[in-house]
């Protein structure tokens, strides 16, 4: 209760102080009607977490969605060696003038033909172009009865130079067949980046809360402090000018509490973020608890064995492995097309003719069979574009291959850098609880020597102020421990392994010993 002759200074900055306290219990009562107006609250643990973002997060539907449009790439490869029908049908129509053999006589001619062919290709690994045709027509001539041909026959085109051989013509198809196995380890270096992203929400969003919480206790310790501090001026123990330490301190305190309330806030957004979905309209006013685990983090191994396991296991490592050996065949197919092409072929027919198209097919009337084997090609000359081609592949595998070297440097520094961060943060874990244990025991001495007059208002505000702080170093430092953990899992490759989580790419790109 406020005296009669406190100075209005005073008397105004206690009504102020009022405001403040009943604007906080509004903002608190406000969140929790907040929190509580929408759907259930979430209360996972951290693997419930993530099974749950995997399923529901469009982020991974996404890229699910990139081996199986690799895979259409090889179906399209593939279908350079499927077999192809063809047909056709028509009619022709003639007329002119002829000259006999025997003589310079010349008649006039008209006429018509009639006909109809289907044919089946394929092409073969080794470049051989193999066809199977059959055909039938009838020819009239001047009004006479018709006459009818049928034919069937089989054809072989085999390269000898450019375009022979498995190499050459099955690369294309390879390098597809490579492009699948790249799609699956980048979606795993996605899950692996996002299962990361979820565990690293989760304990970030644990530490805003315990934030929050240590915010609250200590705005309740220094409103307790500022309340006894203003008792004992009434009494006289006090001298007045103690009065301003501790209500300053309670004003601190409330602004680190809503400085908390907020992170806590984007926090709870975030990880909402991870755990919904796009289809409907998301549900922003939940609350989500995440259960920690109470064991303490398991200590990494020796850096060497993490090393090693990234050189294996990491996406990226098996991506470059996967580019090197599909410009390998890039290098083949370059190399191939600078040769001259020359083909070697035969084709083998047997007709029959008739009055009748069955007769035809039995060569009623008689047969005729025909053979054509030769070769054919060509040279371009100066084979510039070739030339080009095959000079562009070969220094393009020379940059990957500087690349990938350059790449096995990086994954071993970020390995390493990241074993240095956990063995810090495992070193500050006992130091920060340490101190927050000393900084209890200050405060504790403080406060007795402030209850018989031997400290002041402002040596127990901080002494609060110093507890406080420990107690958030402590549960940042619990926090950057696990943070620097999961980093450190992703950095190597293994952190899915180690939440027996199954996704493509999980055996590595063997290497060619050069």
């Amino acid at each position: 209760m406020l005296g009669k002759n406190e100075p209005p200074r005073r008397q105004a900055r206690q009504v102020q102080l009022q405001f403040v306290r009943a604007a906080a219990v509004v903002l608190a009562v406000f969140s929790v009607f907040a929190a509580c107006a929408g759907e259930p609250d979430l209360n996972l643990s951290i693997n419930e977490a993530v099974l749950l973002a995997l399923d529901k997060n469009p982020a991974v539907a996404v890229e699910r969605q990139t081996t199986p449009l690799a895979r259409t790439f090889e179906q399209e490869q593939r279908a350079a060696f499927d077999p192809v029908l063809g047909f056709g049908a028509g009619r022709g129509k003639f007329d002119g003038t002829r000259m006999q053999s025997t003589s310079t006589n010349q008649f006039n001619v008209a006429g018509h033909t009639d006909g109809a062919g289907v044919n089946l290709g394929t092409l073969l690994p080794l470049g051989t172009r193999l066809m199977l045709d059959g055909s039938v027509s009838n020819q009239v001539i001047n009004g006479a009865d018709p006459f009818y041909t049928a034919r069937v026959g089989v054809s072989a085109v085999q390269p000898l130079l450019r375009g022979a051989g498995q190499a050459a013509n099955l690369a294309s198809l390879r390098q597809a067949r490579l492009d699948v196995q790249a799609s699956e380890y980048e979606f795993r270096g996605f899950a692996e980046a996002f299962v990361a992203q979820v565990e690293s929400a989760c304990w970030n969003l644990e530490l805003a809360r315990q934030r929050l919480e240590i915010g609250r206790s200590s705005v309740k310790l220094a409103t307790d402090q500022f309340n006894e501090t203003v008792e004992r001026i009434r009494i006289g123990s006090l001298a007045a000018v103690e009065r301003a330490a501790a209500e300053a301190e309670v004003a601190l305190r409330r602004q680190a509490v809503i400085n908390a309330e907020s992170a806590f806030h984007a926090n709870r957004l975030t990880m909402l973020r991870l755990l919904q979905s796009g289809r409907r309209m998301a549900a922003w006013d939940r609350d989500v608890a995440i259960r920690l685990p109470a064991e303490p983090p398991e200590a990494p191994g020796a850096v060497l064995a993490h090393v090693e396991q990234a050189l294996r296991m990491r996406p990226e490592m098996n991506q470059a492995l996967l580019a090197l050996q599909r410009n390998e065949l890039a290098v083949v197919k370059t190399r191939n097309g600078l040769l001259p092409r020359l083909d070697f072929f035969v084709g083998l027919g047997r007709s029959g003719y008739a009055d009748s198209f069955g007769g035809s097919i039995r060569a009623e009337s008689g047969n005729g069979n025909d053979l054509a084997l030769g070769f054919t090609g060509d040279w371009p000359l100066g084979r510039r574009q070739g030339t080009a081609q095959l000079e562009r592949a070969t220094l393009t595998r020379e940059q990957l291959r500087l690349a990938l070297d350059n790449l096995r440097l990086l994954v071993q520094s970020d390995v390493r850098s990241a074993y240095v961060e956990v063995q810090r943060c495992l070193a500050q874990r006992d130091a920060t609880a340490a101190s927050r244990r000393l900084q209890a025991e200050k405060l504790r001495a403080e406060s007795e020597k402030f209850s018989i007059g031997k400290s002041t208002a402002l040596l127990v505000a901080q002494a609060q102020r110093d507890l406080a702080q420990a107690q958030l170093d402590e549960v940042q430092t619990a926090a950057d421990g696990r943070a620097a953990l999961i980093n450190l899992y992703r950095l190597d490759g293994s952190l899915l392994l180690r939440r027996h989580l199954d996704a493509p790419g999980a055996e590595p790109v063997a290497q060619k010993v050069e």
